[in-house]
């Protein structure tokens, strides 16, 4: 299909020694659409800087018909409808018929990249014009011919007749009396002009800035010049301006030799004009995706904001390296929905989350990401809703969505399903090891087990959210015992007796504890055999989005601190070390309540008796791998043997105190005393 468009093309002469003032296609260039008269555009008339020319819109449906469009053909058609004006005399009228151009055009919307090629029609006299004596007018006029010129043409460029507009008209003629007093006319006013005159110029407005070279009207102007009047001698001004006024430096006038045969005019002569690029007779192609790809001005949207924070309250601000941190959510449920979020606000763009859970009826109202429409037909898996829902946010987040469960102790598997689950086990495996940060936001505690043995394992950014009905947790873990970037073992030294729970690293620092850390008894199923209002997580609807974004502002602190993962654990007003970072203290646990509306920062060392990031634990995951975990998942007092927990409450049990025995001091010593 090819879609054909009349409409309207500005220019103005040069208004500076160095650019040349190129035809401009503007908004007011195509028809009106609340026309219904005509679909051609109504003229500019009498704006100086607005010179109208008509054009032609050829616009394909497809690349294909844009290269098989007759080039030679349209630029044909488009001359003979200048050279037809020019004979019925329309041209001397309406001299913006004089340049005349073709547009041919592709619109790709898809990668909206514009295929297009312009033509100015040219007559060709034959043989060609010469053009002698071209200079500077200064240097072509006498002084006060120049002065005058000047004066004359800036009062008609700035002329607000009502009875004829004549700022916008690009072809005049100019008389100089033998008194040196310059007048511009019209073209039609020639017969006018050859009684009284003592020089005649036939001006155009030139866009060209070139010193050597006049601009493109002047083609037709000749050929115009020779069918009217049968000139053979012509002697044309190139008007040229500087900021807004005639410059007779920069204009230029010439003489040109027409030598046509005599019955020349009888027969269209050939027509060039189709535009080079770069020396070639080829089309050109603009790509307009940064400006105009609803996807990329989202990016743009996006990342203003932050530029923001940077340019006015936050320098060290590293958006390139929130931008390319990848996070790995557990869970799509309210808290994991939140955290997507805040993610994206904060610049991520890489997300993946894992969920093997539908939605359901009660899901859309609490977690942002889903609709109704996600409920319907049994539900769809909430790993792949909410990435659909993240891409309509914003289109450039690379988001993925993995249905898949979490292996946990104290839900047994058959040996059916062993190697289900152990493939499950592996996945989440690659996928911890594929993501920088990983968000623990499940509902129960068992399945934040195996993500927190295998984090500590890898040692990456761990981040917790938990939620009660009017309170929350949120934590980072620490790094684990066998980091490589301190170069230690960090389960090698223990301080005294007093700080038996201190476990710390090379540098003497103490080693910052999990979400099991505080824990006496191992992970276990705490969902069966319970009532509805026990098996669902019961909050407050204001606690999610409160903790998710703390989470999410933890991950970027701990992106923005020099240690990272190793740095310890702040607390309000007591900030520990002695230089204030960027964004404030980096806490340890962020403890809050609904109830209280209260929040503390706590810190907690890591236990060296802690079931998932022990030394003990660890050391037994890698010597025996996934035996190890099925080991875990089967016997519910596995890991409470393995890490000593069963021993220290056989050792509570069967240490009492007598509070009514009266003891005057006279025995017992130390053989009354049990080491816990």
């Amino acid at each position: 299909m090819l879609l054909l468009l009349e409409f309207i093309g500005f220019y103005a002469p040069c208004s500076h020694s160095q650019v040349s003032n190129h035809l401009t296609l503007l908004a007011e260039s195509l028809p009106s659409e609340s026309s219904d008269s005509s679909l051609v555009p109504e003229p500019s008339s009498g704006n100086r800087n607005k010179c109208s020319v008509p054009g032609i819109l050829y616009n394909t449906n497809t690349v294909e018909g844009f290269h098989a469009l007759d080039k030679m053909k349209l630029l044909k058609e488009e001359a003979a409808k200048i050279w037809n004006d020019i004979v019925t005399g329309k041209a001397v009228e309406d001299c913006s018929m004089l340049s005349r151009f073709l547009l041919i055009s592709f619109a790709d919307l898809k990668k909206w990249s514009f295929h297009y090629w312009f033509a100015f029609p040219a007559l060709m006299l034959d043989p060609p014009a010469a053009l002698v004596n071209l200079r500077p007018a200064s240097q072509w006029l006498s002084a006060a011919e120049a002065e005058s010129l000047s004066t004359a043409c800036n009062e008609w460029r700035n002329s607000k007749s009502t009875a004829e507009n004549v700022a916008d008209v690009p072809f005049f003629l100019v008389t100089i009396d033998p008194q040196s007093r310059a007048t511009v006319r019209l073209l039609k006013d020639w017969d006018a002009c050859q009684s009284d005159a003592h020089k005649i110029l036939f001006g155009f407005y030139d866009p060209c800035h070139l010193p050597n070279n006049p601009g493109w009207p002047l083609r037709n102007f000749l050929a115009l010049i020779s069918a009217k009047w049968n000139l053979k001698s012509v002697q044309f001004l190139c008007y040229r301006e500087n900021r807004g006024f005639a410059d007779m430096g920069l204009s230029l006038v010439g003489e040109a030799l027409i030598t046509v045969s005599e019955g020349w005019k009888n027969t269209m002569p050939n027509a060039v004009g189709w535009e080079l690029n770069k020396g070639r007779k080829v089309p050109r192609c603009i790509s307009l995706a940064q400006s105009m790809d609803p996807t990329r001005l989202a990016v743009s949207a996006a990342d203003l904001n932050l530029k923001l924070m940077r340019w006015r309250a936050l320098p060290s601000l590293n958006l390139s390296a929130l931008s390319s941190v990848k996070c790995l959510l557990l869970g799509a449920g309210t808290l994991g929905c939140q955290v997507a979020r805040m993610l994206m606000a904060w610049g991520v763009r890489k997300i993946t989350l894992v969920d093997n859970g539908k939605v359901a009826m009660s899901n859309p109202l609490r977690q942002s990401l889903y609709t109704l429409d996600d409920c319907l037909n049994g539900g769809s898996f909430k790993a792949t809703a909410a990435v659909e829902s993240l891409k309509r946010i914003f289109p450039a987040v690379e988001a993925e969505g993995v249905v898949m469960a979490i292996p946990m102790p104290g839900h047994p598997v058959n040996s059916q399903e062993q190697e289900s689950v152990l493939d499950d086990c592996r996945r989440l495996s690659d996928l911890i090891d594929a993501h920088d940060s990983v968000f623990l936001l499940t509902d129960t505690r068992e399945s934040r087990w195996l993500p927190t043995l295998l984090c500590a394992n890898t040692n990456k950014i761990t981040i917790t959210a938990a939620l009660g009905f009017d309170s929350f947790l949120v934590m980072r873990h620490g790094a684990g015992p066998f980091s490589h970037a301190h170069g230690f073992n960090a389960e090698t030294a223990i301080s005294s007796s007093a700080d038996v729970h201190k476990i710390k690293d090379a540098k003497g620092k103490h080693r910052l504890g999990c979400y099991f850390c505080n824990d006496v008894v191992a992970p276990t199923d705490s969902t069966s055999n319970r009532t509805l209002d026990q098996q669902c997580t019961v909050t407050r609807p204001g606690l999610a989005p409160i903790a998710s974004a703390l989470a999410v502002e933890l991950l970027v602190s701990i992106l923005h601190h020099p240690e990272g993962i190793f740095a310890e654990g702040d607390i309000s007003n007591n900030v520990i070390g002695t230089s204030e970072q960027p964004l404030g203290i980096l806490p340890h646990q962020i403890r809050g309540s609904l109830a209280q509306f209260s929040q503390m920062t706590l810190v907690g060392y890591s236990s060296p008796s802690c079931t998932a990031c022990c030394d003990t634990v660890l050391s037994e995951y890698r010597n025996k791998g996934m035996e190890f975990i099925l080991q875990a998942i089967n016997h519910p007092t596995y890991l409470e043997d393995l890490t000593g927990l069963t021993e220290l409450m056989k050792s509570a049990s069967a240490f009492s105190l007598d509070w009514d025995k009266d003891d005057d001091g006279g025995g017992g010593g130390d053989e009354d005393c049990v080491e816990i």
